[in-house]
């Protein structure tokens, strides 16, 4: 059993240190350290609440629904995020491990779960489920952002995977089930 957790440690910081490298061409580097330094963000409580309450505020109808649910979602979903990252501490990965590539202000509070990546998730399942006949055209998108944010946070040395993979499924969870209880209201 302790060999399994090991060889399980063992390949999630590899494939964290995959996700924190660089690009060996400085203009790739670049481009790809603004896009993820910027698409980071919006998997912050500023942009998710903020475009979920004017979503809500759009009036009536299924799009101001769908603000609400995300707003719900959104809020709702940090009461875990809070209670387990005061419960497990998990250091953040430029704190436990050498040569890892952070951004300028480094977040210090615990690593488990990545609060940006449940955000997102929170925040994307009430405008997809809005019209099923949209779905197909706003899932690939959706998933580019979900994903997206998610990387920017093992990119910028913010989380292990299993930290954003924990948020994807928290966040996600957390919007389906307001979507659900919404149904009863």
């Amino acid at each position: 059993m302790v060999q399994m957790v090991f060889w399980a440690l063992t390949q999630e910081q590899r494939l964290f240190f995959w996700a924190n490298r660089r690009p060996s061409h400085q203009g790739l580097n670049l481009w790809l350290s603004r896009w993820l330094g910027t698409i980071t963000h919006t998997g912050g409580a500023t942009f998710t609440l903020l475009t979920a309450l004017l979503g809500a505020l759009a009036g009536p109808g299924m799009w101001g629904t769908a603000g609400w649910k995300a707003l719900a979602a959104v809020a709702i979903s940090h009461i875990p995020v809070a209670i387990v990252k005061r419960k497990f501490r998990r250091l953040r990965p430029y704190q436990a491990l050498d040569a890892v590539h952070t951004c300028k202000k480094p977040l210090r509070d615990s690593s488990f779960p990545s609060g940006h990546t449940t955000a997102v998730f929170a925040w994307l399942m009430p405008w997809l489920l809005v019209d099923y006949a949209l779905l197909p055209i706003l899932l690939p998108f959706a998933m580019l952002l979900g994903l997206s944010v998610a990387w920017s946070r093992m990119y910028l040395g913010l989380h292990y995977p299993s930290d954003v993979t924990v948020g994807a499924v928290l966040g996600s969870l957390t919007s389906a089930l307001v979507s659900a209880a919404w149904s009863f209201l």
